[in-house]
């Protein structure tokens, strides 16, 4: 025994507490503290009955997912929690898992391997791995399955949601929920005296091989859909239709040949990557220990358009009443409208009770003019992107928020400190560039000026938490980190449709590869006359690499801005569903003859190099100039705010499993054959021989 796992007694009963804050993982030295304190049950004549339960917050979350990354480099040996659980579920006296707070992943799989599992009625149980491109490792796609069927045990594993209480008890999972004290429950369960019962023995939920056969290809047809170039999911369907010709012990041993093929592959290497990532960014380097985040108690937002009143949303989600500004009635009453169906959707889809809806939009106070902005700790304008009105707007609160309140724009190009320069107090100025549509995108970039102070960057990226975002850090520059690199992503894009790509092409290569959506689509997504405004700014600061034309100009000259005029790239229904549009091929090969452009033909493969490698390229420029902090700053932009699939880690992070060798020798190649806009950047070049990224 030790620390991390302690035992006690009621009565004949042993109690084995499992005592490892934060949330009980399954570090090194608690699922062997476990496995001890029952084995000494089993000797002890005084004992009947065993109850493993978690101290603190829940029972157990899951693994140590650190432990992951050190058996793939080698440093620590397999892990042989099978063997422990073996032993718990052998015990010749009942076991009782007593569940609080979560059982997930190695949790719910050394829950299994007791006897019986008593829960309360708030506690969720999970087989979550698919979502660090792993399957359950310890039994979970065998003992699952023999508790809740297969086709239960199907969808929780390749889908990797919890389920409730409830849900466990109906399934089987759970043998009874308890009320009050958990442990007092338990041990009342365990006085039952209930006879072993091993999982591993249970066999009627199971199914035949045709039977079985016909779920796997179900389930795995639905994981090409909705998790689409994920392995992961597809290896859990087939571990667990396993069930159907394979005995206990031969399942767990095809079950650890598939786990391990997903542990050392490239995709859980990726999620994995994005897991720590999204806790990495929030620690800012050189930002002094003392500094502490201001509380942030009320808010506004001046802007009750589709940005605004996503953002204003937000607080109100968070609990924070939020008071949201516009200029007419008209205005307003449009804007309060939009964010009224929102929440009724919400509602529809059963996300919130109807209460709750009416809760939060009860903490969203309209106003035509500034009064409650003295009260706010924060304020975001989230007016239209113009530098000259955002200045404004900017004076005018400069008069009427209170001093130490934040003033943050939601802009996602404009300088952040030429914002500031309308205000006396810049060290309270900072971007907070959400992403569309703000009440769903997790994306929190947080823009730093060079006048902004530690308070103000710790208070904003405390805010990512409280609003359940991830906050990255950037510095100041035209785009930032993310639309900073969408500009030569999306430039190749274009450049490949002029050269004798078709658009539907280009977007289905990188769709295929993993985006969420192609860059051309995005563009109408976002419209075709945004992205003419920031390439027009951009060639009005000098940006490097900003071509003066572009066939995209054409699209904007005829009005064709996207899904919202019906005709974009593509052309859209009344539902806004894409087609391609033979016009716009038409008028590229125009613009291309007219341009002297060669024409041929392109591979997936070429699409891919050309926009991923740009993309990579400015990245590494980022962080050159210091306005990304690391490449892993990079990447979580990316995942959380691009479309870029978690399985792959991010554009740096895919960079290094490419090898970035390999990508700057092709872009060597691409410099010699197109010119500058190719030059590798320096970190790049010094990064590849190192074979990891310098920075």
């Amino acid at each position: 025994m030790s620390d991390l796992v302690t035992t006690s007694r009621q009565g004949s009963v042993l109690v084995v507490t499992i005592n490892n804050p934060p949330v009980n993982a399954l570090s090194p030295g608690v699922p062997e503290g476990i496995a001890a304190g029952v084995r000494s049950a089993a000797s002890d004549e005084g004992i009947h009955a065993v109850v493993v339960i978690g101290a603190g917050r829940t029972f157990i979350a899951g693994a140590d997912i650190r432990e992951f990354g050190r058996i793939v480099s080698g440093e620590a040996p397999p892990l042989n929690l099978n063997e422990i659980l073996s032993e718990i579920e052998n015990s010749p006296k009942p076991v009782i898992m007593a569940i609080h707070g979560t059982a997930l992943g190695g949790g719910l799989e050394t829950a299994m391997a007791g006897h019986y599992r008593v829960a309360v009625a708030s506690a969720k149980v999970g087989q979550p791995e698919v979502k660090l491109g792993l399957i359950p490792g310890a039994g979970g796609t065998q003992r699952l399955p023999r508790l809740a069927g297969i086709e239960t045990a199907m969808q929780m594993c390749a889908f990797g949601e919890p389920v409730s209480a409830a849900e466990a008890l109906a399934s089987g999972i759970v043998d009874r929920l308890i009320e009050g004290d958990l442990l007092t429950g338990a041990v009342a369960f365990a006085n039952e005296h209930p006879p072993v019962r091993r999982t591993r023995d249970l066999s009627g939920k199971l199914l035949g091989a045709v039977a079985a056969e016909s779920l796997k290809s179900l389930f795995q047809d639905s994981c090409r859909k909705k998790l689409k170039g994920q392995t992961a999911p597809l290896a859990a369907v087939e571990a667990i239709a396993a069930t159907a010709r394979l005995d206990f012990d031969a399942g767990i041993k095809y079950e650890a040949t598939l786990f391990n093929e997903c542990l050392f592959g490239t995709q859980s290497k990726a999620l994995i990557h994005v897991f720590f990532g999204e806790r990495a960014v929030a620690r800012i380097p050189g930002l002094p220990k003392e500094v502490q985040p201001l509380p942030l108690r009320r808010a506004a937002v001046v802007g009750a358009g589709t940005m605004g009143g996503g953002i204003a949303m937000c607080f109100a989600n968070a609990g924070i009443p939020v008071v949201l500004k516009e200029t007419t009635q008209g205005a307003l009453d449009h804007g309060l409208a939009s964010i009224r169906r929102n929440y009724e959707t919400s509602v529809k889809r059963g996300r919130l009770t109807a209460e709750a809806a009416a809760q939060r939009l009860d903490l969203i106070k309209p106003v035509l003019r500034y009064e409650g902005f003295d009260e706010a700790d924060i304020v975001v304008e989230a007016v239209f992107e113009e530098l000259a009105l955002k200045k404004h707007v900017f004076s005018d609160l400069d008069a009427v928020a209170r001093d130490g309140a934040i003033l943050a724009t939601n802009t996602s190009t404009l300088d952040i400190d030429e914002i500031a320069s309308a205000t006396k107090r810049p060290e309270w100025v900072l971007g907070t560039h959400f992403f569309s549509p703000a009440n769903v995108m997790r994306l929190l970039e947080v823009v730093r000026g060079k006048a902004t102070s530690p308070t103000a960057i710790a208070t904003a990226m405390e805010l990512g938490k409280t609003l359940k975002k991830v906050g990255v850090l950037s510095g100041n520059a035209f785009g930032f980190i993310g639309n900073r690199m969408f500009g030569p992503y999306r430039h190749e894009a274009i450049r490949l449709v002029e050269e004798g790509a078709s658009v539907s092409q280009v977007d289905q290569a990188l769709t295929d590869w993993g985006m969420a959506m192609g860059p051309l689509a995005v563009g109408d997504l976002a419209g075709v006359d945004v992205a003419w405004r920031v390439r027009q700014e951009a060639i009005r600061l000098g940006i490097p690499h900003i071509e003066a034309s572009s066939f995209e100009d054409e699209l904007f000259v005829r009005g064709r801005y996207g899904q919202k005029s019906g005709a974009g790239w593509y052309l859209y229904d009344e539902n806004r569903k894409a087609s391609p549009d033979p016009e716009v091929e038409r008028l590229v090969r125009e613009y291309a003859a007219c341009q002297g452009i060669p024409q041929r033909t392109f591979s997936h493969t070429e699409i891919l190099e050309r926009t991923l490698f740009a993309l990579i390229n400015e990245g590494a420029r980022l962080l050159e100039e210091g306005i990304a902090l690391r490449p892993v700053d990079i990447d979580i932009v990316y995942v959380n705010g691009y479309g870029f699939p978690a399985w792959r880690g991010g554009p740096m992070h895919y960079a290094e499993t490419l090898g970035l060798q390999r990508v700057t020798d092709r872009m060597r190649a691409l410099y010699d054959e197109f010119g500058p806009f190719w030059k590798p950047a320096a970190l790049l070049e010094q990064s590849a021989k190192a074979g990891r990224w310098n920075s």
